[in-house]
């Protein structure tokens, strides 16, 4: 059922949404997909959603989204006091050509100004709702990576100079899936996706800890953003944006002990 306008739960939502704003506050939820869809999970799923799944040819990948959806919606609902059912999410515009086909998630219901971005690879599903006009989180399970990404033309010098410093194995593997992931966080917080910067243009500053601030060039005008690691389950490389500034620097409240699972 719809919030309506004067539905005393729309209100609890919208207050709930304002204080996390004025904190700069950020939420992450992170948990392990199924092998197959889980039933639970399909009456949550708008109808673009349905078809997409239906679209995907391996049970696995269908799986893995749906249950992308239908945690947002869980979590979503379990931070507003609503029933995940009425959690509504829809897109944007592409900042970079105005399609409304593939621009950033937005939260349609409960109507409040945060910013949410998912992201899914083996074995991870993670999803972020934040403060701010923006926020971008990705996850890449490790995996080897070969000798040529030490000339990867989709990396900085510094960071090509950084994975050549390291003995070709699991060090080297972590550092280019760090860097790797703090370049898809930033470039899915600013809209644009991969297509929005060169990346081999976009340091991530591997050999800091972080978090770090990272400059996004497009069309000429720069962006800043904050961007730190992540630590969820083991083999699975994760990293945060959010745009650099107070307004988004409120502290990050991971949920690990009860994942949006039905």
């Amino acid at each position: 059922m719809a919030l309506r306008e004067e539905d005393p739960a729309r209100g609890a939502a919208i207050a709930a949404a304002g204080a996390l704003g004025a904190q700069g506050e950020a939420h992450v939820w992170w948990w392990r997909p199924p092998e197959n869809t889980d039933p639970a999970d399909l009456p949550l799923l708008d109808t673009e959603e349905f078809r997409r799944a239906l679209s995907l040819p391996a049970e696995r990948d269908a799986a893995a989204f749906v249950r992308s959806r239908a945690a947002a919606r869980r979590a979503l609902g379990e931070l507003f006091h609503l029933e995940p059912r009425d959690v509504a999410l829809g897109r944007d515009s592409c900042p970079g050509c105005g399609d409304g086909s593939h621009g950033p998630p937005r939260l349609v219901v409960p109507p409040v100004p945060l910013a949410l971005s998912l992201s899914r690879t083996n074995g991870c599903g993670v999803f972020a709702l934040g403060a701010g006009p923006a926020i971008g989180i990705d996850a890449e399970a490790l995996r080897p990576v070969r000798r040529s990404a030490t000339t990867d033309p989709d990396l900085t010098p510094a960071e090509r100079a950084h994975l050549a410093a390291l003995p070709q194995g699991p060090e080297r593997d972590e550092a280019f899936h760090r860097i790797w992931t703090r370049k898809e966080a930033v470039v899915k917080a600013t809209g644009l996706g991969l297509s929005g910067v060169e990346l081999g243009r976009l340091e991530t500053h591997p050999a800091r800890t972080g978090p770090v601030r990272v400059t996004h060039t497009h069309r000429g005008r720069s962006t800043a953003w904050t961007v730190e690691d992540l630590r969820v389950f083991d083999g699975v490389a994760v990293a945060l944006a959010r745009p650099a500034g107070p307004a988004a620097h409120g502290p990050v409240h991971h949920h690990t002990d009860r994942p949006p699972t039905p």
